[in-house]
């Protein structure tokens, strides 16, 4: 679906402008939102480029930079890392890439968030937009290989 598909979507008022942006990322194949779809909300909502910009460097799930196919998002919350705070460390290390990098092959971007909201079953993981808790090594190194598969 286009940016301009997507846009026409929603009626042109500024509460509507982080479910479009969202939207907008989502559809991308590189997880991003480039300069021409924010340039198009802007006109289509009558806002500035500067207050767009606002937005997307407020929310850490949105990106103006291109990103891989899986965005693996780990929980540094105190509960996530006091369960188990080896997870961060083994996935740069596996996927040999740093916090904010992309893998070579552009499969993988590796984020940190602050809070999943699922300090019962922690440590948390999000990998694009699913969930996974009571993670451990083993269980993300099976992931990792699923989604390798894919």
């Amino acid at each position: 679906m286009s940016v301009k598909e997507i846009i026409s979507k929603y009626p042109p008022e500024k509460s509507y402008l982080l479910m479009m942006l969202q939207e907008i990322q989502n559809n991308n194949e590189k997880n991003y939102i480039p300069e021409d779809a924010l340039q198009n909300v802007a006109a289509y909502l009558n806002m500035t480029m500067g207050s767009i910009y606002g937005v997307v460097s407020y929310y850490s799930m949105l990106s103006l930079k291109p990103r891989g196919k899986y965005i693996l998002r780990v929980c540094a919350s105190p509960v996530c890392e006091l369960v188990d705070d080896s997870l961060l460390s083994w996935l740069t290390e596996q996927l040999n890439v740093s916090v904010g990098g992309t893998t070579v092959d552009g499969l993988f971007t590796l984020e940190t968030t602050e809070c999943l909201g699922r300090c019962a079953s922690a440590p948390a993981i999000m990998i694009n937009n699913e969930t996974y808790t009571n993670i451990n090594t083993a269980r993300l190194e099976t992931l990792i290989s699923e989604l390798r598969m894919k």
